[in-house]
C-alpha cells in the first residue's frame, strides 16, 4: 500500500502551472503517438464525428408558449446555434429556425472560447433571456442578458451581467431576478457554490443586491427561485445542507420564511395547490421511494392528509414525473425497463391510468412539458439497437412520432438480453448484454457508474455502435447499487461505509460475464467516468485479475483530499469525510491513490481528464498516473485542455476522445 502521510505528486494539483502543463503535454504526446496515427483511427474518428454532427439528429426542443427553443451544434456550427421555431414548423421534416445566437460568431468576435451553458427566457413576453456561457466548458459561467427582439447582448449598468462564477440566477419579472454568485469573501460555500440568495433589481449594482437568505459555509448551496404559475405566483428558497438533504422555504411577500416541514432528504415540489413529496427514507409510515401528494395550503396549516400516488416494490421504482397543466406524467422502472402512467387530481381524488401509445421494448423519458400552456408533452424513446424517436402527445389525445433519429450502425443479429449476477451479499444485480456474438467469448466492454442515485437505462448510441458493436464485440451496462434503478434504497445501501457494495456488484457482473461464456477476463474491458472513474480506480487496485483493460475518465481517485478540491466537499454525504478518523478508516480501504501496489499485476489503463474540469479536479487523474508510472505499471494518459467535466468542448473533441478510447480498448482486448 502507498504511503498516506506524504504526497510527492501534490504539485500536479496546480491546474495551469507551466511545469504541470508540460507534464500533461508530454503524456498527451505519448498517447497520441501510440493510438491516433493509424488510418484506422482517422476513419473511426470521422465516423463518430459524423454521428455527432449529422443534420439528421433530432433537434430536441423546450416548448415555452408559442415557441420551441433548441441549441444545435454541427460541423458548420462547432460552438452552436441557439434558435427557436413554432410547433407548426417543428413537426415538419425541415423546419424554419429563427437563429437567436450564433455562438461561433460571438466567440470569434470576442476572442473567447465560449461554450454554451444554457438560457432562461423571460415569460410570458419572451423578449429577454439570461444566457450562461462557459470558458472551455467549465461549470463556472459568465451570465449575460440578451434582447430577443434586437438579437443583441445587453450591456451597461442597467443590464443583468454576472462575472465568471458558479452562479444561480432566474427571472422574477422583467426588472428583477434572484441571484446567487460570488459576491466576494465569504459568499461561497466550502463546495464553491453560492451561500447567499439575493433579489437583484435592474439598475442596481451587483454589489448592492438585497439578501433574502444566507446559509452557512458548510452547506452545499443556497438558491432562491420564483414560481410564475398564473394565480399561484410565489417565491421559494432552498438551503442544500448536503448533496441529499435540503430545507425548503416559501418566501412570502413580507419577507417571512415559511419552512415546508418535510424530511430534509425528500424531493419536494409545489404546483398550484399540489404538494408532491418523493421520500428517500421512511416517513409517517410510508416507505422510501414513495410519491405522496397533499393540498399545499392545508399542509402549511398543519394537515398531514397525504395521498399515496406511488409505492415501490422490490422490482419497481419511481424514475421521473412531470406536470402538464392538469395531469401528472409518471415514469417507473420495473427491473430497469420503463412504464408510463397518467395521474390526474380531481374532486373525488386522484385517478391513475396507463399512458397509451408508448412504444414497447424501449426506454422512454419525459423530454419536455409546459404546464403554463396545456397538457402537451414530448417523450423520447430508444433502446440499445433502436434509434431515438421523439413522440408528441396530449393527455387524452394520443401520441404520435414526429421525429426519428437515423440508424448509425447495422443492428442485424444484435441481441439485447438482461441477466442478473449475484453480489457478495447475495443481492441480485441486473445487467444488459448487447452484442451479436454473445454465445462464445468475444471482446466485451463493461460500463458502470454506481452513485448519486443515477439510473443507467437502455439507450441508443451511434458512436458505440460504430466503434464497438459493428465489429462483433459486446457491450454491457451494469445496474449496480449506488444508482437509482430500484429507488433510493438501491442508492443508500452503498453510501459511505457501505461503498464496497458498489465495487463488489461490478466485480460480480464481471465474473458472471466470464462464467456465462460471454467473454474472458483477458477480453473484458471496463469503462467509467467521474464517480464511475472512482469505480475504475478500485477495479484496477482491488480486482485487477478480472479485467484485460480499463478506461478511467474524469475520475475521483484521491479520496484523502477529494473534499478539498473544487466541488468535492459537496459529495461528503455520498462518500464520507476523510478528516474524520472513523470515516477515513473505510475510505482509506479503497481509495485508489492510496492503494496502488508496485508488486501487483494491473491491466493496462487509459486515464483521461480535462484541464477545464472545475467539478472533479484533474489532479486526481494526474497524480494517479504519476504514481502508477513510478511503480512500473502500464498507464496511458490524455488530458483535454478544454472540455469541462464532460471532457469535450465541441463535437470534434468528443469524437477524438471517443475514438481514442475505443482504439485503446480494441488494441488491448483483441
Amino acid at each position: 500500500m502507498s504511503d498516506t502521510t506524504t504526497d510527492p505528486y501534490l504539485w500536479l494539483e496546480d491546474v495551469t502551472g507551466e511545469k504541470q502543463l508540460d507534464w500533461v503535454r508530454a503524456h498527451n504526446d505519448r498517447t497520441v503517438d501510440a493510438y491516433t496515427r493509424s488510418t484506422g483511427f482517422g476513419t473511426l474518428e470521422s465516423r463518430i464525428r459524423e454521428v455527432l454532427d449529422t443534420d439528421a439528429r433530432i433537434p430536441y426542443a423546450r416548448r415555452r408558449g408559442e415557441y420551441l427553443y433548441n441549441y444545435w451544434r454541427d460541423a458548420t456550427h462547432v460552438r452552436g446555434l441557439w434558435r427557436r421555431t413554432t410547433m407548426d414548423q417543428y413537426v415538419r421534416d425541415n423546419p424554419e429556425w429563427d437563429v437567436l445566437v450564433d455562438l461561433d460568431a460571438v466567440a470569434e468576435e470576442e476572442g473567447e472560447n465560449w461554450v454554451w451553458s444554457g438560457a432562461q427566457v423571460l415569460r410570458p413576453d419572451q423578449t429577454r433571456a439570461l444566457i450562461s456561457l462557459s470558458r472551455g466548458g467549465a461549470d463556472a459561467t459568465v451570465v449575460r442578458e440578451f434582447d430577443l427582439v434586437t438579437r443583441q447582448f445587453v450591456s451597461g449598468p442597467d443590464s443583468f451581467e454576472v462575472p465568471e462564477a458558479k452562479t444561480d440566477i432566474g427571472w422574477i419579472d422583467a426588472d428583477t431576478v434572484y441571484v446567487g454568485t460570488d459576491f466576494g469573501e465569504g459568499s461561497l460555500t466550502d463546495s464553491g457554490y453560492p451561500r447567499i440568495a439575493a433579489r437583484w433589481r435592474r439598475g442596481t449594482p451587483l454589489a448592492d443586491v438585497d439578501t433574502v437568505f444566507e446559509g452557512e459555509a458548510g452547506d452545499v448551496a443556497v438558491s432562491a427561485w420564483y414560481d410564475d404559475t398564473p394565480g399561484y405566483e410565489r417565491s421559494f428558497v432552498d438551503r442544500a445542507l448536503d448533496f441529499y438533504r435540503t430545507r425548503r422555504f416559501e418566501l412570502t411577500a413580507t419577507g417571512e420564511l415559511v419552512e415546508l416541514e418535510v424530511p430534509h432528504d425528500a424531493r419536494v415540489s409545489v404546483y398550484r395547490d399540489h404538494l408532491l413529496i418523493r421520500t428517500r427514507s421512511e416517513w409517517l409510515g410510508h416507505p422510501a421511494g414513495a410519491l405522496l401528494a397533499a393540498d399545499y395550503p392545508s399542509f402549511l396549516s398543519g394537515s398531514r392528509d397525504l395521498t399515496v400516488l406511488f409505492t415501490p416494490d422490490e422490482h419497481t421504482s419511481l424514475e421521473q414525473y412531470a406536470w402538464t397543466q392538469n395531469h401528472l406524467l409518471v415514469v417507473t422502472l420495473r427491473d430497469v425497463q420503463t412504464q408510463m402512467r397518467v395521474l390526474t387530481p380531481g374532486a373525488d381524488g386522484w385517478s391513475d391510468e396507463e399512458l397509451p401509445g408508448v412504444p414497447d421494448a424501449t426506454s422512454t423519458s419525459i423530454i419536455d412539458v409546459d404546464p403554463l400552456t396545456g397538457d402537451d408533452f414530448f417523450l423520447n424513446s430508444s433502446g440499445f439497437t433502436i434509434p431515438a424517436t421523439l413522440l408528441s402527445g396530449t393527455v387524452g389525445g394520443g401520441i404520435e412520432p414526429i421525429k426519428s433519429a437515423p440508424s448509425f450502425f447495422d443492428a442485424t443479429g444484435i441481441s439485447v438480453v438482461q441477466h442478473f449476477a449475484t453480489s457478495d451479499d447475495g443481492t441480485q444485480i441486473p445487467y444488459f448484454v448487447v452484442g451479436r456474438n454473445t454465445a462464445s467469448p468475444s471482446p466485451t466492454l463493461l460500463y458502470g457508474y454506481g452513485g448519486f442515485e443515477n439510473s443507467m437505462v437502455p439507450a441508443y448510441s451511434g458512436g458505440i455502435g460504430r466503434a464497438w458493436l459493428e465489429k462483433g464485440y459486446t457491450y454491457v451496462i451494469a445496474n449496480i447499487r449506488g444508482g437509482g434503478e430500484y429507488g433510493p434504497g438501491w442508492h443508500t445501501q452503498a453510501l459511505k461505509e457501505n461503498r464496497h457494495k458498489v465495487f463488489e456488484d461490478f466485480a460480480a457482473v464481471a465474473k458472471d460475464l466470464v462464467a456465462r461464456g460471454i467473454t474472458t477476463a483477458e477480453q473484458l474491458g471496463a469503462q467509467g467516468g467521474s464517480n464511475g472513474g472512482l469505480l475504475m480506480g478500485v477495479m484496477l487496485t482491488r480486482y485487477p485479475q478480472l479485467l484485460g483493460a480499463i478506461v478511467c475518465q474524469v475520475p475521483l481517485l484521491d479520496m484523502k483530499r477529494y473534499h478539498l478540491l473544487l466541488a468535492g466537499a459537496s459529495w461528503m454525504a455520498e462518500y464520507g469525510d476523510p478528516d474524520k478518523p472513523e470515516e477515513w478508516e473505510f475510505l482509506s480501504g479503497y481509495s485508489p491513490y492510496q492503494n496502488t501496489d508496485p508488486d501487483a499485476t494491473y491491466p493496462p489503463i487509459l486515464v483521461t481528464t480535462s484541464t477545464r474540469d472545475d467539478r472533479v479536479h484533474p489532479g486526481h487523474a494526474r497524480k494517479m498516473v504519476a504514481r502508477l508510472e513510478e511503480e512500473g505499471h502500464e498507464v496511458w494518459y490524455y488530458e483535454n485542455i478544454e472540455g469541462g467535466h464532460g471532457g469535450a468542448a465541441d463535437n470534434a473533441q468528443a469524437a477524438f476522445k471517443s475514438a481514442l478510447t475505443f482504439t485503446f480498448l480494441a488494441d488491448k482486448l483483441t
